[in-house]
């Protein structure tokens, strides 16, 4: 189902592909339909700046890891634990707090 969306994003990325009604339109912002495509069966309008967020935990017990020709479709991105302590600094010196560092 995704390789069906991204292939109909790569195919009315160019206006020439689209039809007639859609070709005069942008394919960037603001989000506007530039035609209609094939899902599984039903036809629906495609707005290009759509986007899909998977998000996986391989570590939990009773997860599989996602096949590699799924992982291949998506860009990666490493998530980390937030930094606590500079983020309370922070939001201290906003409220105008002297000694945000010793209070954090």
């Amino acid at each position: 189902q995704v390789k069906t969306i991204l292939d109909a994003i790569v195919k009315f990325s160019k206006p020439e592909n689209r039809d007639p009604e859609f070709q005069s339109l942008p394919a960037g912002t603001p989000p506007e339909k530039v035609g209609y495509f094939d899902f599984m069966g039903d036809t629906i309008s495609l707005i290009p700046t759509c986007g899909f967020w998977i998000t996986m935990n391989p570590g939990y017990a009773g997860r599989t890891e996602l096949p590699e020709n799924l992982k291949a479709l998506f860009r990666s991105c490493a998530m980390i634990r937030p930094d606590m302590k500079l983020i309370q600094e922070n939001m201290l010196m906003a409220e105008g707090f002297q000694t945000a560092r010793a209070l954090s």
